[in-house]
């Protein structure tokens, strides 16, 4: 009999089609597909076992350990997981690395208990490879960076757009030494496919944030970053009192509310503050041993009476974070770059203004884009 299979089409992850993902914990944990669930056939040490068989004995004897390994109760009990996944999610997918032994026996187990679900031909490897190629396709497209000053809310810029790539969205990290998310980062091939899943609803130009390569743990692809290297630019520019109640809602308000929702108030709070103390611990080399210990003393004060009401002591130790550091880091970078010419320069509402018409333009530009 044969298992039915479905073509490792993008649109599978456009619609939002339920995967399953049968290939060993460590495996999952390094990429998987946007979306997938991990419901392994065999676990690490399984997958290790087997491994060995088939490096030293061939393929039947793996299969025949695999088979030995993966019975009775432990098969039960993982054919069951998958059942219940596929009674919630009938139109599931299973996929393994390649589309072969793994997912066919998950397929076939299934069909033994009632369920045919297909597998994806190609599986994880034929679909990561249409996602790099669709990032790759992105290089070539019309791009247009934003820049500006710590605080001046570029990223909220990068969001009010339709044709807007957050990439440190993508990478789970504000992309400086504050960024940190309290939830793991992604592994570069999740912040790969992340920035792929999200450019299949972006054909046209694209407008994304300056960044350095690296973001936080992640590095944007480099056909990518040489394209945001060569595009044109927007900079915008923000009085400090505005930008200071930018960091203030992105480093406290923001941060704080994110801690206290995964971790409740009382750890979320201790480690919180033990985070932002650390970034701003890993300062010392560029700030100097007396000025991070006077911002130190400042975040110290800031978080006695932040528990007594007042929020709006951070301010003390956010205005010489951006004046003292951040200021001084990018004027360095701009002077660095003499050559970079910006189609504009303004103000938030200027800027946004200006990043539409440069897209309405280069859409017109285009042939086969809509207007």
């Amino acid at each position: 009999m044969s298992l039915p299979l479905v073509e490792p089409d993008l649109a599978l992850l456009r619609e939002g089609r339920m995967l399953i993902d049968v290939r060993a914990p460590v495996e999952f944990a390094q990429g998987a597909l946007p979306g997938a669930v991990n419901l392994p056939l065999m676990d690490d040490e399984e997958r290790h076992l087997v491994g060995i068989a088939y490096k030293r004995h061939g393929q039947q004897a793996a299969i025949e350990l695999g088979e030995r390994l993966v019975r009775d109760g432990i098969k039960a009990s993982r054919v069951a997981a998958w059942r219940r996944l596929v009674e919630s999610h009938p139109d599931a997918i299973i996929y393994c690395f390649r589309g072969g032994l793994r997912s066919q026996v998950a397929q076939q187990w299934l069909m033994e208990a009632g369920l045919e679900r297909p597998r994806i031909r190609g599986g994880w490897k034929a679909m990561r490879q249409a996602l790099c190629a669709r990032l790759d396709a992105a290089a070539e497209q019309p791009l247009l960076v934003v820049g500006g000053l710590t605080g001046c809310a570029k990223t909220a810029l990068i969001r009010a757009l339709a044709n807007g790539l957050d990439l440190e969205g993508c990478a789970r990290h504000k992309g400086s030494a504050f960024g940190r998310h309290p939830l793991p980062a992604p592994s570069q091939i999740d912040f790969e496919h992340a920035m792929g899943l999200r450019l299949l609803d972006l054909p046209g130009p694209l407008v994304v944030e300056d960044e350095s390569r690296h973001i936080g743990a992640a590095n944007i692809p480099l056909t990518f970053w040489r394209a945001m290297e060569s595009a044109p630019r927007l900079r915008l520019e923000m009085p400090l009192d505005w930008r200071l109640v930018q960091i203030h809602k992105d480093y406290i308000d923001d941060l704080w509310e994110v801690h206290r929702q995964q971790f409740g108030d009382w750890l979320g709070w201790a480690l919180m503050r033990k985070q932002l103390a650390g970034s701003l611990a890993r300062l010392r080399k560029r700030l100097g041993s007396a000025r991070l210990a006077r911002l130190q003393r400042l975040q110290a004060l800031a978080f006695r009476e932040h528990e007594r009401g007042n929020r709006q002591a951070h301010e003390a130790w956010l205005a010489p974070l951006l004046t003292e550091y951040y200021d001084p880091m990018y004027r360095h970078q701009l002077a660095k770059h003499p050559e970079q010419r910006f189609l504009h320069v303004g103000d938030w509402e200027s800027c946004l203004e200006a990043a539409r018409a440069w897209s309405a333009e280069a859409r017109h530009s285009v042939p086969g884009q809509p207007a």
